[in-house]
């Protein structure tokens, strides 16, 4: 899977911007409602769990993690979420997404990129109640 060219296809289907770190990373900010926008980092990597089979993982920051934040309230919330969960990583609470490359449609690729930019923009306000990423 090119995920370079599929991710700068989408930004420019949707508006966004595209930028390239590397063969098998990128980022779109995607344009959500009232002129907000969201970064989402896409990158490929080996599923360790799963016979090393290439993955590709959308993930977008939604703040720093602090005691105050409801963890039972984030868990709860993922059973609603699609292909999305919360996850900390580095002490930030994240939302990310992945699927296996060899079974993911571009359809269910594009769904998965605004389910994570949406659901990172409400958390990180419902959070932080300002636009922080």
């Amino acid at each position: 899977m090119d995920l370079n060219s599929l991710m700068k296809s989408y930004a420019e289907e949707i508006g966004g911007t595209y930028s390239e770190y590397d063969s098998s990373t990128s980022i779109i900010i995607v344009p959500l409602v009232d002129e907000r926008f969201q970064t989402v980092l896409g990158k490929l990597k080996n599923g360790k769990r799963y016979q090393d089979r290439l993955a590709i993982e959308f993930t977008s920051k939604i703040c720093e993690f602090n005691s105050d934040i409801d963890l039972k309230m984030l868990l709860e919330e993922n059973a609603n979420l699609n292909h999305a969960k919360f996850v900390i990583m580095d002490n930030f609470i994240n939302i990310e997404a992945s699927s296996f490359v060899e079974t993911v449609t571009e359809e269910v690729i594009k769904e998965i990129i605004q389910e994570v930019a949406n659901v990172a923009d409400e958390y990180e306000f419902k959070l932080t109640g300002a636009d922080v990423h």
